[in-house]
């Protein structure tokens, strides 16, 4: 049985201070085209540099606070390097390819098992190194680590549960960040790739007439895709959940983190 537990990796007071910039940056990647104005000269190619730029610094910033304030020593970092690596090489399994992707598991469990701070770099760095495996280096590799970094913060905060009620409990966040994810995404490049129409981004309106295409759009585009991701996750929870949190809170133990 998958016992009740803390995160094994738990975060201070300045860890959480760079990882509510961290999402206070996220929200502004993602939300600022809804307020774009007629003759901007922001899009998508000029913006990602930016992100991209102000998104490593930070990662690598959580990384430093936590070995500078002793929530992560060496053992942490070798099993982050061990488990950013092996999402990076199961990503290609699903490559969404209809939406299955399997690159959420691991940031899930590892959210979930080491806390929410190893969970935010864990999602980053897996996506950042499978998008040079892959060769899906491009304008949206920044939005993509974002939002996974956020998948696996989001599951290092998730209720204490064991046995099979935190398995349901992975599940069912697996599911809802399957289609989180994909709109999210689809959000960041939607203005720049949907014509001005009654599904288009029109910088001339608002940004609740924006917001309302967009859903529009998405509902006729996103969600089959979007479920593709989310069955992925629940199966994979479903049927390797209990036994690699179980691997990885025995490695956890083992490591006796300080």
């Amino acid at each position: 049985m998958v016992g009740r537990a803390t995160p094994a990796l738990p975060i201070g007071g300045w860890s959480k201070v760079m990882l509510v910039t961290a999402a206070l940056m996220g929200v502004l990647a993602f939300a600022w085209p809804l307020f774009l104005r007629p003759g901007a000269l922001l899009g998508a190619d000029t913006l990602a540099p930016l992100i991209l730029a102000a998104l490593l610094p930070l990662v690598l910033g959580v990384v430093v606070v936590q070995l500078s304030q002793h929530e992560l020593d060496v053992k942490g970092l070798a099993l982050l390097g061990i488990l950013t690596a092996m999402g990076a090489v199961t990503r290609p399994l699903g490559a969404g390819t209809a939406g299955f992707e399997t690159v959420f598991f691991l940031v899930i469990i590892g959210g979930r098992v080491f806390g929410p701070g190893f969970g935010f770099v864990l999602g980053n760095t897996t996506l950042f190194a499978s998008a040079l495996i892959v060769g899906g280096v491009g304008p949206w590799l920044p939005h993509q680590m974002l939002a996974t970094g956020f998948t696996g913060l989001v599951a290092g905060l998730l209720p204490r549960l064991g046995g099979r009620a935190e398995i349901a409990l992975l599940a069912g966040y697996g599911a809802i960040t399957g289609f989180v994810f994909g709109t999210l995404m689809d959000f960041s490049f939607w203005p720049f790739a949907v014509g001005i129409g009654g599904q288009g981004f029109d910088p001339a309106v608002g940004p609740a007439d924006n917001l309302r295409r967009f859903l529009a759009y998405e509902l006729v585009t996103g969600m089959g895709w979007n479920a593709g991701r989310a069955i992925t996750n629940v199966a994979l929870v479903t049927i390797l959940g209990a036994p690699v949190i179980r691997v990885l809170r025995r490695a956890a133990r083992r490591a006796r983190f300080e």
